[in-house]
């Protein structure tokens, strides 16, 4: 979970590879107006966000096994519709710096997301609290780093 441009992509499919797991990239499956929206630069509010919670929660229960999904996951109460279902969820909030995670957004080509929303992410950001099932890793490092941290605190 965190902002775009976080790695969430990357560093997902990386650990899904690495677990054996399979992996879903959650923007795929934003509606097209949602997509839209973001494109122009629009952030997406809460009732933007349902259908595509709803879609993710559905897939997660669908799945049949364990599996790494990206999603942005920015609010406690998305969080906890994600967790509503009948599985276990673990949040991997990966965390950047506004100025990193901004220079990572401006370098990448190809998707839909403006840029422009960056501080719309950060402002409704709402860090995991103790008792969601999860923990914060910072993106400051190489891949391979976040990857043996993000192992180790799964296997605590």
């Amino acid at each position: 979970m965190g902002v775009s441009g976080c790695g969430k992509t990357l560093i997902g499919k990386a650990l899904a590879d690495r677990l054996g797991f399979a992996f879903v990239e959650g923007d795929d499956h934003h509606s097209d107006r949602n997509k839209e929206k973001m494109g122009h630069g629009i952030p997406l509010d809460d009732d933007d966000r349902q259908g595509w919670l709803l879609r993710l929660r559905d897939l997660i229960g669908e799945s049949g096994g364990p599996m790494v999904l990206s999603c942005s996951a920015l609010k406690r109460s998305y969080r906890s519709l994600l967790a509503s279902g009948e599985h276990e969820l673990i949040f991997v909030h990966l965390h950047g710096s506004r100025e990193l995670i901004e220079e990572r957004i401006r370098s990448r080509e190809g998707h839909f997301f403006d840029p422009d929303l960056l501080a719309s992410q950060f402002d409704t950001l709402e860090i995991l609290e103790p008792q969601e099932n999860g923990f914060e890793v910072k993106v400051d490092q190489t891949e391979q780093f976040i990857l043996a941290e993000i192992c180790s605190r799964l296997d605590d």
